[in-house]
């Protein structure tokens, strides 16, 4: 069980971060009504989570299908509003309850996988919004289709396979400015007419959201170290 304390800290974590978030949209004269915060729960149970729940917040992150699977059936019964999103890499073995279980998906990285969601939204009737990875660093190790790749990738998933794309995602390299990598992100979606940028996380949100993020993943500064 979470002690009261610990209860404690996580709320009032999640309140620091979010009064960070109002003082870097301050800073870029953006306003705030159009940020979301995604709470990066991967990895912390249900009870580390229910207290960011009931403090108010309803959007969450996970890496795993499998772990989101665990956790989330008992969470959603008492808390039906959450917008629960996909951050980490998908198999296409997984597309299927992928879809039953997320509400959106912000890493489709490939062609294969575009297919394959394409196929299942079809078939299940449930088209969720999606995230395309940019490799913004094109990194060998790292999942996402390459800076110069994009733009077809983009036609090919908004024109040919007809996803609801709703923007672009980035993880910039950990030894690198994360501002070169945001600024790319931010142009390739504006030349492809996207609204809607994931970027930024525990140590980097505030500089993300001065260049235009409208998504952050935060886990560690609002549930600390796993």
């Amino acid at each position: 069980m979470e002690t009261s304390s610990a209860k404690i800290d996580i709320v009032q974590n999640l309140k620091q971060v979010k009064t960070l978030m109002l003082d870097a949209l301050k800073k870029a004269e953006r306003g705030g009504q159009d940020v979301t915060l995604v709470a990066v729960s991967k990895f912390h149970d249900a009870s580390r989570i229910r207290p960011v729940l009931e403090a108010g917040h309803r959007t969450f992150g996970e890496n795993r299908v499998q772990e989101a699977q665990e956790k989330w059936p008992d969470l959603r019964a008492d808390f039906p509003d959450v917008q629960l999103h996909l951050i980490g890499p998908l198999q296409t073995n997984k597309v299927k309850q992928a879809v039953a279980t997320f509400d959106v998906i912000e890493s489709v990285d490939r062609e294969k996988l575009a297919r394959a969601l394409a196929r299942e939204f079809e078939a299940s009737g449930r088209a969720l919004p999606v995230f395309l990875q940019i490799n913004t660093g094109e990194e060998p190790q790292k999942a996402g289709v390459m800076p110069l790749e994009a733009d077809d990738f983009i036609q090919l998933c908004r024109n040919d396979l007809g996803l609801n794309v709703q923007g672009l995602m980035c993880i910039p390299p950990a030894a690198e400015e994360p501002a070169l990598h945001f600024a790319l992100l931010s142009k390739i979606a504006a030349r492809n007419g996207l609204k809607c940028l994931s970027m930024g996380m525990s140590g980097d949100f505030a500089t993300a959201l001065e260049l235009g993020a409208t998504h952050v993943r935060v886990g560690t500064a609002i549930f600390g170290q796993r």
